[in-house]
C-alpha cells in the first residue's frame, strides 16, 4: 500500500529482498487504504504486499523470505542485539575518551567510564517512554511490583548516576542510592529467573523490549552495584 499518508515498509523490503536476489520486480500500488483492504477481500489475503514469482503466488513478506531460504524476518523472536549495540559503542566511547583525556589507556578508568556510559545509555531508553518501561519492570522488580513509582525512580537514579559517575560528584550521595536499587534489582531478576523460573522479557533497554530477562539484566545490576561500591571505597574513584 502507497499513499501520501503510509508506504507499507513490509512492501518496501520485499521489492529490495527481490532486487538483490537478481528479480526484475513488477511493483502494484494499492493506493488507498480501501483498495487494499478490498483487494485483500476479494483474494482472501490477510495482509499485503503479495508476491507472486513468475506467476506462481508465494505469499507476504515471510513467505517470500522462506522461498528464498532466509528464515523469518529478523524482527521475530528474542534477540540481544539492542544490548549488545549499547555495551559496544559504550565500551568505545569509553576507550576513546580514556585514551584522550590521559594520552593513553587506564584499564581501571576505561571500565569507570564504560559503566557509567552504559548506566546513561541504558537509562536514556528507559527514560524515553516510562510508561511502558514501568510496564515491563513492575513484572519482576519486588519493589516495583509493591509501589509502580518506584520504576520511574529506578531509571532516573540509573541515568543520574551515570552522569554524576563520568564526573566523579556527589559520590557519597548518589553511589549509596545505585547501590541500593542496583542490589534490590539483582535480587529480583535472579528471584524471577533462577528462582521462579519465569520467561520475562526485559526492561533493561526500556518496555517492550524482544531482550529475554536474565543474565544481561543481573549483568547490568551488578556493574552498577561494582561502580557504586568502587566510587565510595575504591583508591582509584572518579
Amino acid at each position: 500500500m502507497v499513499t501520501p499518508d503510509h508506504l507499507c515498509p513490509w512492501g518496501v523490503k520485499a521489492k529490495d529482498l527481490l532486487k538483490r536476489k537478481g528479480y526484475a520486480v513488477e511493483d502494484h500500488h494499492l493506493k488507498t487504504k480501501a483498495e487494499n483492504d478490498a483487494y485483500k477481500r476479494e483474494n482472501g489475503y490477510d495482509e499485503t504486499p503479495q508476491v507472486f514469482i513468475n506467476g506462481e503466488h508465494l505469499g507476504g513478506f515471510d513467505d517470500l523470505r522462506k522461498h528464498l531460504g532466509l528464515g523469518p524476518d529478523p524482527k521475530e523472536g528474542e534477540t540481544y542485539q539492542p544490548v549488545i549495540a549499547v555495551f559496544a559503542v559504550t565500551l568505545a566511547m569509553a576507550l576513546a575518551v580514556g585514551w584522550v583525556g590521559a594520552g593513553s589507556l587506564s584499564v581501571v578508568r576505561v571500565l569507570e567510564l564504560f559503566i557509567a556510559f552504559s548506566m546513561c545509555a541504558l537509562g536514556i531508553q528507559k527514560l524515553r517512554d516510562l510508561l511502558s518501561f514501568a510496564t515491563g519492570f513492575v513484572q519482576y522488580d519486588v519493589v516495583a511490583q509493591r509501589y509502580v513509582p518506584y520504576a520511574y525512580f529506578y531509571a532516573y537514579v540509573e541515568t543520574i548516576g551515570g552522569v554524576l559517575m563520568i564526573a566523579g560528584l556527589a559520590r557519597w550521595v548518589i553511589a549509596p542510592l545505585v547501590l541500593v536499587t542496583s542490589t534490590i534489582g539483582a535480587v529480583s531478576v535472579f528471584k524471577a529467573v533462577y528462582v521462579e523460573k519465569r520467561d520475562l522479557q526485559c526492561a533493561c533497554v526500556g518496555g517492550g523490549s524482544s531482550v529475554p530477562l536474565g543474565f544481561v539484566s543481573l549483568t547490568e545490576n551488578l556493574m552498577m552495584m561494582a561502580m557504586s561500591i568502587w566510587m565510595m571505597f575504591g583508591p582509584h574513584s572518579v
